[in-house]
């Protein structure tokens, strides 16, 4: 299963039957739809990653920014750096851009 548009895919059997729904649980009930009754699923995760560029965009800001609060050690730490850039998991990213905009309401309720 993994995160794909706004919602969730999974696959199951051979040749593979795709199930599309809006939610986690959703799809994993399609899945053992699918699977049958007597079927056992394993069921393999793929989170949802970005780059700098999407963590911008996360945050509302350009690449410059991620960069120096990472330079900082202000942003959450990349699950792997490749050839291509550093990567996070979207959640992360999503979890620090809600933690830091309600940071910055407090300071400007002050």
């Amino acid at each position: 299963m993994s995160q794909r548009d706004g919602g969730w895919v999974g696959s199951v059997g051979t040749p593979p039957a795709e199930v599309r729904a809006r939610t986690r649980d959703g799809c994993l009930s399609k899945l053992r739809r699918a699977a049958g009754d007597d079927a056992v699923l394993t069921v393999e995760l793929t989170p949802a990653l970005v780059g700098v560029a999407e963590a911008a965009a996360v945050m509302g800001w350009d690449k410059r920014r991620v960069v120096t609060y990472l330079d900082r050690g202000s942003f959450p730490a990349p699950v792997a750096t490749l050839a291509s850039g550093r990567v996070w998991r979207r959640d992360d990213v999503e979890a620090f851009a809600r933690s830091w905009r309600r940071k910055q309401d407090r300071r400007r309720s002050r």
